[in-house]
């Protein structure tokens, strides 16, 4: 404490000092105060491998599933492994794991080589159902200081109506930013993302022709 200063006065200068830096921790934001954050998505897989099968069959794509740290419209970061913060002025138009669903329907869409696909909500009788988990979705400081997009989804594909699980895979990229700022996080977000949603259809559809084919 300053000396001299009353503790009430000290207090109250120290809440009226403004953050420093790019990220801010978990605190929530009082309402009406500083501007609304923005806002940001990313986009769909639009490039396949030419030898992908053209399949006769439809995909039901679940949600994926996801802990709490990264089940939010927030743009989850880690200074360390055992850390989580957020950007302070920064969210996802959507939550992640309902942002990435829509994502890789657009993607399966944009293979044009496959039937029907939609999701889980919709009445649609699926051949196939496709269950992920969303491992990773964050920026990571802690390798070399240089801000990377780690994603990891785990993928398991169920036919039906017997509820088999034909395969199961795990697609992870990590991409570096071009700099420390949002516009270039979110541009190495979508690089990563990106790779495993090309990754995730290939395997989705070359996996459901095979047990086809073997039905």
């Amino acid at each position: 404490m300053t000396s001299g200063m009353p503790r009430r006065q000290a207090l109250r200068l120290a809440l009226s000092l403004p953050a420093a830096g790019l990220v801010a921790a978990c605190n929530v934001a009082v309402p009406g105060q500083g501007p609304p954050p923005e806002l940001y998505r990313l986009t769909p897989k639009s490039t396949f491998r030419d030898d992908l099968p053209r399949v006769d069959w439809q995909l039901v794509l679940d949600a994926p599933i996801a802990n709490a740290g990264i089940d939010t419209t927030r743009i989850a970061l880690q200074r360390a492994p055992l850390q989580l913060e957020y950007y302070a002025r920064a969210q996802w138009s959507d939550r992640a794991p309902q942002m990435i669903q829509t994502l890789m329907i657009e993607s399966f869409e944009n293979s044009d080589r496959i039937v029907a696909v939609g999701r889980d909500v919709v009445s649609l009788r699926a051949d196939f159902v496709l269950k992920t988990e969303l491992r990773e979705f964050q920026v990571e400081y802690f390798n070399g200081g240089t801000p990377r997009a780690h994603v990891n989804l785990a993928a398991r594909l169920v036919q039906m109506p017997r509820r088999a699980i034909i395969g199961s895979e795990s697609f992870e990229a990590s991409e570096p930013a071009a700099g420390d700022s949002i516009p270039a996080v979110i541009d190495a977000f979508d690089e990563a993302l990106g790779k495993v949603m090309r990754r995730l259809v290939e395997w989705t559809l070359a996996t459901g022709d095979a047990a086809r084919r073997k039905s």
